[in-house]
Parts: structure tokens; sequence; C-alpha cells
């Protein structure tokens, strides 16, 4: 897919997307670490550490007033070693919203029996996105992430694949539905890109909302995307 297609979005509409989606390169820890080999997982246990680190300054200062030299006062390493495992502050806050991709998905998938349907699974999605967004302490720094300057092209690379890694999550959901017989059978790409497509314009537009106004209004636009895909009852 390459860095340039993500721009077709709005840079705060990605927040939205890189707080869920089943991830199979990164769910469950146990599976990365277990093809890793010593160093490896010594240079991930680092990486984790200094995050862990940073994260803090991140939630305090917000992404834009947070240095590279608050990070390394704060970690304790210095400048080069922060570059070496990551590169540069992007890289280590993007290091940050992988984490957080992983925590919702791993709270995804604790909660996901309880949707016995594809449709209650959109409501469920549509509840666990708003919460989320809401309530982590990193969505303040990742909004400014996010609309703030042009990034490097190792970035937006992996902006990237966070996108198509949700897109291809709203296609699974899409799918089911169709396979079950709830959904109509129509072009699965195109509902999960639409289904995208409200997703990004209602985290933009629920900004500054009160969360029971801000639920309400998900609810009741996956209300609409179901209407529109349901399937005629005969």
């Amino acid at each position: 897919m390459g860095a340039k297609p993500i721009l077709l979005f709005d840079c705060l509409s990605l927040m939205v997307l890189l707080k869920y989606r089943t991830n199979v390169q990164y769910a469950r820890g146990g599976v990365k670490w277990m093809s890793m080999n010593k160093k490896q997982i010594q240079t991930e246990q680092t990486k984790k550490k200094l995050a862990d680190a940073s994260r803090a300054l991140f939630v305090q200062k917000g992404y834009k007033a947070t240095s590279i030299e608050d990070i390394v006062a704060a970690t304790g390493s210095s400048k080069g070693n922060i570059y070496y495992h990551f590169k540069s502050k992007e890289g280590l806050f993007l290091y940050l919203i992988d984490e957080w991709d992983r925590e919702w998905e791993e709270n995804w998938a604790a909660k996901e029996h309880l949707y016995h349907t594809s449709t209650e699974k959109i409501y469920g999605l549509a509840e666990q996105l708003i919460l989320d967004d809401m309530n982590h302490p990193l969505t303040k720094a990742a909004d400014e992430f996010f609309t703030g300057e042009k990034k490097e092209n190792d970035i937006e690379e992996r902006i990237s694949l966070m996108f198509e890694r949700h897109i291809q999550f709203n296609k699974q959901l899409v799918e089911q539905g169709i396979e079950s017989g709830e959904f109509k059978a129509d072009n699965a790409d195109n509902l999960a890109l639409i289904l995208e497509s409200t997703i990004i314009g209602l985290s933009q537009l629920s900004r500054g909302m009160e969360p029971e106004q801000a639920l309400a209004l998900y609810r009741q636009a996956a209300s609409v995307f179901l209407y529109g895909i349901a399937k005629d009852k005969a």
C-alpha cells in the first residue's frame, strides 16, 4: 500500500484507527517473544523500559512539548541509545501506540465471546472505541502526534500498515455477518471502508462531547450502518 494512501485521510482521523483491531503480529506477546533469540529479547526489554518511562512524560506534557532531552532525563539513558532503539521521538511514540493497539485487541478478545451475532459485535465495537478514546491517558498526545508536522517515510509506512490491518478487521466483521445471513451479500471491501469512514468522522466530531452524548452518537451511527446492510427478512 505504501505511505502515500494514508494521506487520503486527515491525520486526526488516524487517531481512532490505532485504538483497536486484531493484530496477529502483535497479539498475545508470547508468540512474538518465542520467536526471538536472547539478544532480541534483551533489546525488546530495553525498548519497553525506555517507552514506559517516556509514557508518563507524553501523558503529562503532551507529544509536542516533550523533547528528546526530557526523555533522556526521565529514562537516564543517552540520546544515542534512544535513537538506536527508536530512531526518533516519532518512532518511540509509535511504539507506545503499538502497545495501546495490543491492549485494545486483548480487551476486545476478552469480551468478544459475549457478542453472539455480528450485529452485536458492531455495537460492541462502537462502545469500546468511544470509551477507550475518551479514557486512555495518551489520547491527547496522540491527537497532537497525528495532527503534527509531516512524518518521515518510515513512520508513514508504519501508519499505513496499521490502517490496512484496521480495514481487514472491519472486513472480517462484515464477512462474518454475510456468512451468518445477518447482512446482505455485498462487497465486503467497500463496506469495510464505509464503516471505517464512519468511525473516522465520529472520532473528529465527538471531540468535546460528554461521554454519554458521544456514546449515544456512536450507537446511532452503528444502527444507521447496520440498517443499510441488514438482510431483508422474507
